[in-house]
């Protein structure tokens, strides 16, 4: 029998509060501005704060915040082959696969290679070569 000690947990409903709240994801890219353009598009997000130089730009859409931030020597990631690997990437829920693609081809995405499950997820790649996912997973 696993047994604890009191003493070592707080009992106040205190300790189990979260410590704060996701702000914003921010992504690294060449051009902010481009990368806000892109997804201030595919998301529906408006620009919410911009930098004087530029170097960043935050956009939402009252829920959420993605901030795009200049990185000099970016280097894009390279999925799914090693090198340059990602650390991250956005999950896309969407009604219809197919429409949402070629929307976000117009708007600069590019479909990216190799498609694990093209029946319910495609991967793009981004302007900055970021990938990401459109999903009907989720979408309901």
């Amino acid at each position: 029998m696993d047994v604890t000690d009191p003493a070592d947990t707080a009992s106040d409903a205190e300790s189990s509060a979260p410590v704060g709240r996701l702000g914003a994801t921010s992504i690294d890219c060449p051009d902010p501005a481009r990368l806000a353009d892109f997804y201030g598009a595919l998301l529906g997000m408006r620009r919410l704060v911009e930098a004087p130089d530029g170097s960043v730009i935050a956009i939402g859409d009252g829920a959420q915040t993605l901030a795009m931030m200049r990185v000099d020597d970016y280097v894009a990631p390279t999925w799914p082959e090693p090198g340059q690997l990602q650390q991250m990437h956005l999950d896309v829920s969407v009604t219809d696969l197919d429409d949402a693609v070629t929307r976000a081809v117009a708007l600069g995405a590019r479909e990216a290679g190799h498609q694990r499950d093209p029946g319910r997820w495609r991967v793009l790649i981004d302007p900055a070569g970021h990938p990401f996912c459109l999903t009907t997973v989720g979408a309901n």
